[in-house]
């Protein structure tokens, strides 16, 4: 009887001891997922402000920004008065509309090849040189669900535009970050300047894509989308930014001033929602 009672109590101790283990092994495993989840969190926090401090614009002394495209959405700042090299244009992102890409067209005269192979509508640009490709940008020739990508490098090629002056436009939702790291030093360097929406900002690959790009540009502008004003990406008021580089071989920086942010000729995306604009550093 009293060894019976001695093995149910011991018993008992071990399903206890079991019991506690367990629990100290999840509340350890609670604390491990909580400190690495501070710590990615953090990471991200420093990962931003070192690539929001990357993208602050500076003043050119011989940049007179103009407004392309539509006069919301789709609008994008260049440098008007350095255009006059541009040979032909280059517009990613379409989705049955592009305004920017008519106006250089018809303004500066040149053939503007415009590529998105998710929405396939050809936008009308009458007495504008455009012609539309099925084909996406990417950092590799694939075909993914039947969809062709390319990289810069081939479609130039493939277009007859290797060594010439080109402009760009580019909104592809986040296929940028890749195009543009992939990219090589001859294709950037044909680009007299780069109008590029980017997406999100939290990834060590962005520093290096925007490291990379201000070897080639100075940073001109910057605006952020209302559409994706975000309040917790400090200090990014919004996921989505557009920026205007421009070749280090035609802009002139001029050092006694200091870039103004937001410029007048920015609008908001949305003109129906708040704006998110914040002053530069």
């Amino acid at each position: 009887m009293r060894r019976n009672l001695w093995l149910v109590a011991a018993g008992i101790l071990l399903v206890t001891a079991v019991l506690v283990v367990r629990n100290q092994v999840k509340v350890y495993n609670n604390r491990q997922a909580r400190a690495a989840a501070q710590e990615w969190a953090s990471r991200q926090d420093d990962v931003r402000r070192v690539l929001f401090d990357m993208l602050q614009p500076v003043a050119l002394a011989n940049c007179d920004l103009q407004r392309f495209g539509e006069p919301n959405d789709g609008g994008y700042l260049l440098c008007g008065n350095l255009l006059r090299d541009v040979q032909a244009g280059y517009s990613y992102g379409i989705s049955g509309y592009d305004q920017w890409g008519c106006d250089v067209a018809t303004k500066l005269a040149v053939r503007v090849h415009q590529y998105d192979c998710f929405d396939t509508r050809q936008p009308a640009c009458p007495g504008g040189d455009t012609l539309f490709h099925a084909e996406c940008i990417a950092d590799t020739t694939r075909v993914e669900d039947g969809r062709p990508f390319d990289t810069f490098e081939n479609q130039f090629a493939r277009n007859g535009d290797a060594g010439k002056r080109l402009l760009l436009k580019i909104d592809v939702e986040g296929a940028e970050w890749d195009a543009f790291l992939h990219a090589s030093d001859g294709v950037l360097d044909q680009l007299d300047q780069v109008a590029v929406e980017f997406h999100w900002s939290d990834d060590m690959k962005y520093v290096e894509v925007v490291e990379r790009l201000k070897r080639h540009f100075h940073l001109a502008n910057l605006h952020f989308n209302n559409f994706s004003c975000v309040a917790d990406s400090e200090p990014f008021p919004a996921w989505a930014y557009e920026v205007l580089f421009v070749n280090k071989r035609i802009a002139v920086v001029d050092p006694s001033k200091r870039a103004g942010a937001p410029h007048p000729q920015d609008a908001p995306n949305n003109p129906e929602a708040a704006d998110c604009q914040v002053a530069g550093r």
